[in-house]
């Protein structure tokens, strides 16, 4: 019963640390990003033979597919990568992990790769303590991650310490396919227990090189330790990014794929290993033979799969879709609609349209009730992106060519964006300048929030039916705002030097009210500018259509008739 306990309390501790170590790397990794680390990835990265080759490397250099497939993900939730460069990588793990195969059966050397855990640890603490806010802090807090993650592995490990190795293969008597079945679930469940391909491949090979279990028994093993090392990625992807998530479903899927053709090819692939062996004039070695059969239906699962990649990718895409990635996914701008410039300029308009409200819903939110992190959260990172995605449209668009009109309104579409853009900025630092505001007095408390609804009262209207005076009352409640801010920030500048007021808290409030000045401003312009463009927009293709209908009827022979002479009916 103790042994029991002891065994789940220390496998807790372990997945703990494990998921521990994955949000310190991925914040890390978000916080250290510069354009040079992100340069490296990506050229890297940039083609799938070349992202196949850097996941072969990294997984031979450091001895875990474990680790490198964890750094991935990392780099995924960070933004670093993208799904497609990313499959590579992890393609190149499975590849890469053939070379513990080859050390155990050429030398019986296993590199221990969690040495490097507490160096990692020291160095990332010792840099996080010593820095400022920036890039070397992040690559602190990514270092600590990276050897927390080792100490994970190492406790998920211990908390089933001598369990692996009392594992009595002999006692599986199951001939066939059921014997095969059954030696590869042992894989299976031996490195998920270790959380490690390495180890359980490095027990097969030494079992089968002390004759305890057969060839075939052995290959299965093998076969069962690639699915299982899936269990890493699995457990990093909890409460990861969408991304993370697909990546790590794409390695589950990858390797069951390999695992069904390994399995169905079992015997035609040892008859190619023996004919190989025979052609190299190698010595029949059984642990050779192993680590030749675990390259092999490895390299053939990564050429089997390249054909069907971009298939994987767009399956995957539509798996896991966040709230943020429905948000920002543009619902009006594609290719075709690229090559009409006036259609593409109305589904500019239309995804400016969308965006304004979701800003507005956003604005809604952090003005009534700021404490809500999730809701704003996503809604914040969707209409960045969509801001973003925007703005590449019109840029692609304005490379084609166009009229001297058409290239004006993109002019002033592309204004509209970034107002809505800056605008969102400012509302995510007002919410952080608040929560740092701390309590206030109760008269400078109740002018804050009087504020608040005056920018609110400018983001609701924007909801409203349009008015014929909305431009009008829209500048009324801007003016009401802005004399409301000088006197707002008057009374707290007057609170502060009566010592009332605290002089950090005096600082903030008006850092705060500076915000959201500064995204009321921001917003009106961006609502204004977009109204006045839909209007003239409207007003051009109006006129373009009824010139397009006076040249039609210009051209036809009933209004060639001239307007004094009546026209005679046709004789019946």
């Amino acid at each position: 019963m103790l042994d029991s306990l002891s065994v789940i309390s220390t496998l807790l501790g372990g997945l703990g640390l494990f998921l521990v170590a994955m949000k310190m790397m991925t914040d890390g990794l978000s916080q250290s990003a510069g354009p040079a680390l992100r340069s490296i990835l990506t050229r890297s990265t940039r083609s799938l033979p070349r992202a196949i080759f850097s996941g072969l490397l990294m997984t031979a250099l450091v001895q875990s597919s474990s680790a490198v497939t964890v750094a991935s993900l990392g780099f995924v939730n960070a933004g670093l990568i993208g799904l497609q460069q990313i499959l590579g990588v992890i393609y190149g793990t499975n590849v890469g992990t053939t070379m513990t195969a080859w050390l155990v059966a050429v030398t019986g050397f296993k590199l221990d790769v969690h040495a490097i855990a507490l160096p990692a640890i020291g160095v990332g603490a010792f840099t996080l303590v010593m820095s400022k806010a920036g890039g070397k802090q992040g690559a602190g807090k990514a270092l600590v991650g990276l050897g927390l993650f080792f100490i994970g592995i190492d406790t998920l490990s211990g908390a089933f310490d001598g369990l692996v190795a009392r594992f009595e293969l002999e006692t599986i008597t199951l001939q066939g396919p059921l014997g095969v079945l059954a030696f590869m679930l042992v894989g299976i469940v031996m490195t998920i227990l270790t959380q490690s391909s390495s180890a359980a491949i490095a027990l097969t090979i030494t079992a089968a090189a002390a004759q305890i279990i057969g060839l075939y028994a052995a290959a299965a093993m093998i076969i069962g330790a690639n699915v299982g090392t899936t269990s890493t990625a699995v457990f990093a992807a909890i409460g990861a990014t969408a991304n993370a998530k697909r990546v790590a479903s794409a390695q589950v899927l990858f390797n069951l794929g390999t695992a069904a053709v390994a399995l169905t090819l079992l015997p035609l692939m040892f008859y190619f290993i023996t004919s190989l062996e025979s052609l190299l004039g190698l010595t029949p070695n059984i642990a050779v033979t192993l680590a030749l059969f675990h390259s092999t239906f490895n390299c053939l699962g990564v050429l089997l799969i390249l054909p069907l990649n971009r298939r994987l990718v767009r399956f995957l895409e539509r798996r896991f879709v966040s709230i943020e990635e429905s948000l920002s996914r543009p619902q009006f701008l594609d290719k075709t609609v690229a090559q009409t410039p006036v259609l593409a300029v109305n589904a500019i308009l239309m995804e400016l349209d969308r965006n304004v409200r979701m800003l507005a819903e956003m604005a809604t939110a952090i003005l009534r009730s700021p404490a809500q992190p999730e809701q704003i959260d996503d809604i914040s990172k969707a209409a960045r992106r969509l801001s973003r995605l925007i703005s590449l449209f019109i840029v692609d668009l304005q490379r084609t060519a166009l009229s001297e009109a058409v290239t004006t309104d993109l002019a002033r579409l592309m204004r509209v964006d970034q107002y809505l853009l800056t605008a969102a900025n400012s509302l995510i630092a007002s919410r952080e300048q608040y929560a740092a505001m701390g309590q206030l007095p109760a008269n400078a408390s109740t002018g804050i929030v009087q504020f608040k609804h005056h920018c609110l009262g400018m983001v609701t209207i924007t909801g409203s039916p349009p008015a014929a005076d909305f431009q009008t009352e829209f500048s009324l409640l801007r003016q009401a705002m802005l004399a409301r801010h000088d006197e707002l920030k008057a009374e707290l500048l007057s609170e502060g030097t009566k010592d009332a007021l605290e002089l950090e808290q005096m600082i903030t409030a008006i850092d705060y009210l500076a915000e959201l000045r500064f995204f009321a401003d921001q917003w009106f312009k961006a609502v204004v500018l977009l109204r006045r463009l839909r209007s003239d927009i409207g007003q051009v293709q109006n006129q373009a259509s009824k010139d397009t209908v006076t040249e039609l009827d210009a051209g036809s022979p009933q209004s060639q008739t001239p307007a004094n002479q009546t026209r005679q009916e046709p004789e019946r």
